[in-house]
């Protein structure tokens, strides 16, 4: 049976000497793999399609049951070309798709996931903030997966007391009465909960010119990636090759 999917290609495994498994994020069904043959070969009809972050529509023979479908053609809806040629762009991307990937579970459809990731992908094609646009996504992230922090009131008494803190282990705000309930609560700025809980909630159509500060954003990264580790058992690889990337001053 021939099927079509509209899907962007999160992650590639070589399979042989000739052949690639791709793992799509569909909006039709969410995370599948397909198996394109003969996709390493130079002019094979389906390598460009089988690029990493490729958003295209693939027609592939699926059989009975929940097999891999065999790629038969696809055709590329935008290869993201000016994202790929830059090594920074490339690699937040990476960690973007991995996220996805590790976040989402087999044949479950989100068209908001499909929709995020695809918009996410234009946006650093166009040039936008990478690591902003990764701290969106991120928090976006959490909130399909169930376990976005609290950052409306404090989460122990729902009192709206400023300033707060952030705790992780108790998993959002801690307003002056309550935060002796975690000493390792991290202190952060006003802008930093009022930047994520506005990550949360907007449309990122919306989304305008970006202009954050350095101390504000070493306190997101912080304040997010520390709230993931603890709450999500991941290891991405693209997130360490991020942190040495950053190691090393813009060109």
């Amino acid at each position: 049976m021939l099927v079509k999917w509209e899907g962007i290609v999160i992650r590639t495994t070589d399979y042989g000497e000739a052949n690639k498994v791709l793992t799509l994020y569909t909006r039709e069904h969410g995370k599948l793999g397909v198996m394109a043959r003969g996709a390493k070969k130079p002019r094979s009809r389906l390598a460009a399609v089988s690029q990493l972050f490729t958003h295209g529509f693939f027609l592939c023979k699926a059989g009975p049951g929940t097999g891999m479908a065999d790629l038969s053609q696809g055709d590329i809806v935008e290869s993201y070309r000016d994202l790929r040629q830059d090594l920074t762009r490339t690699a937040y991307a990476a960690y973007i798709a991995e996220l996805t990937d590790r976040l989402s579970e087999e044949r479950v459809a989100n068209p908001f996931v499909f929709h995020l990731l695809s918009l996410t992908f234009r946006y650093l094609d166009e040039g936008k903030d990478p690591e902003i646009l990764s701290r969106i996504f991120e928090s976006k992230m959490l909130a399909v997966a169930g376990i976005r922090p609290h950052l409306h009131s404090c989460t122990q008494c729902n009192r709206e007391a400023e300033p707060y803190v952030f705790s992780v282990t108790q998993g959002g705000l801690l307003c002056p009465a309550c935060r002796a309930s975690d000493p390792y609560a991290l202190t952060i700025s006003p802008s930093v909960w009022k930047l994520l809980r506005l990550f949360q909630l907007f449309d990122l159509e919306r989304l305008g010119e970006i202009d954050v500060k350095p101390s504000t954003r070493s306190q997101l990264k912080q304040t997010l990636h520390r709230f993931m580790d603890e709450h999500l058992d991941l290891r991405l690889k693209s997130r360490a090759f991020l942190e040495q990337l950053e190691k090393f001053p813009p060109a």
